[in-house]
């Protein structure tokens, strides 16, 4: 039986990896030319029950750890005018229950665990029929089973449903301070070994630390409009004069959180926040199914990329239980994951609704500390 893998994100190279670990070789084909062609984001907080339950049926969890940064899940909880309501430092000797990685790191360590050949770079999925897919070159597979793991915007995702994502009233832009602790020592202090961050006035501003000495600032604006990113009047083409525009728009916050936008480099990336309607399920297709954000694109608060890779290591894993009967792994695997990605989608959903909130900070500390 043929499997063929559409995307090699986090949830297709998991389901690879566990279908590999049990004896069944899969394809995995991606659009992007190269594994370096592009950067792959910043940190993720990998959860003991999620993400690191994926990792251990992929056979990968010690070289997860020996990648994962622990002190990674400190953080410092703060409202506009710099008032600290929240600060966690984490321990040299804490569990690992949602350390930070790299995504690419992460990324790296299920690409190095496929035999080589399973990833196919430079083919960008056209559509399928019959059993058979083609890619926008014009060139073809055959396959028995085609899994989505092609994100947000997927392609596959048409085959089931026509469920799109849906504007948040969120929109993001993203900046970084490069090498941080060589060039701005005293904000370097300021952020610490996690994440730093201020909410309020329906806005947020999360700085956190990478692995590679970069500090990822993260800009999110809250009950805007679709187009606002294009209609804001930031020019994300200078930037230099867009972190102006966007310290502007921070007017009235404390002096260290706009010290950051000026302290970023020439990287400013905006990105219109979205997701697909929690709950979202569809008619089974025998020889189609989805996993990660094709399936279940939700709010950022963390869940995403922990649902990405469990869906991949249990629709490995039902496949490999099943292996005459893909039909009856994929609905075994439908089941599961319906249930378990709705009731995630929905916690997102409501803590995505807090920061929206004037005072989301105190919410948040709330979230954090409930009584």
């Amino acid at each position: 039986m043929t499997i063929a893998i559409v995307g090699a994100g986090l949830g297709g190279l998991a389901l690879a990896r566990v279908l590999h670990v049990n004896g069944i070789e899969a394809v995995v084909y991606e659009r992007e030319p190269s594994r370096d062609a592009r950067g792959q984001g910043g940190m993720l907080d990998i959860h003991a029950d999620t993400g690191q339950r994926a990792l251990c049926e992929a056979g990968l969890i010690d070289g997860f750890h020996a990648i994962a940064r622990g002190e990674g899940q400190d953080m410092k909880l703060l409202e506009p005018d710099g008032t600290l309501l929240l600060q966690e430092d984490t321990p040299d000797d804490a569990p690992f229950a949602r350390p930070e990685v790299d995504r690419a790191d992460l990324r790296d360590l299920l690409l190095d665990s496929l035999p080589e050949g399973t990833v196919r770079w430079g083919l960008a999925f056209a559509s399928a029929d019959g059993g058979v897919v083609t890619f926008v070159d014009g060139s073809t597979a055959a396959c028995d089973l085609l899994v989505g793991a092609d994100g947000a915007n997927s392609r596959v995702r048409a085959l089931l449903t026509d469920a799109r994502p849906v504007h948040l009233g969120h929109n993001l832009v993203e900046l970084c301070i490069s090498d941080i602790d060589r060039t701005h020592p005293d904000l370097a202090e300021l952020v610490g070994r996690g994440t730093y961050w201020a909410l309020g006035d329906g806005k947020s501003l999360a700085a956190q630390r990478n692995g590679d000495g970069r500090v990822r600032v993260g800009l999110s604006f809250y009950n805007t409009a679709e187009d606002w990113l294009a209609t804001s009047g930031i020019p994300f083409d200078d930037p230099a004069a867009a972190r102006t525009r966007l310290i502007e728009e921070l007017d009235g916050w404390d002096a260290r959180f706009t010290a950051l936008i000026e302290a970023c480099d020439d990287t400013v990336v905006p990105r219109p926040i979205a997701a697909l309607p929690a709950g979202l399920t569809w008619q089974a297709n025998p020889g189609v199914t989805l996993v990660g954000d094709a399936a279940h694109l939700m709010p950022a608060v963390g869940e995403g990329a922990n649902m990405a890779l469990l869906d991949g290591a249990l629709l490995g894993l039902a496949l490999a239980a099943r292996p005459g009967d893909f039909p009856t792994a994929v609905k075994d695997y439908e089941r599961e994951m319906f249930e378990r990605t709705s009731a995630a989608a929905r916690m997102s959903a409501r803590v995505h609704e807090l920061l929206t909130a004037p005072d989301a900070a105190r919410k948040m500390l709330a979230f954090f500390q409930p009584d």
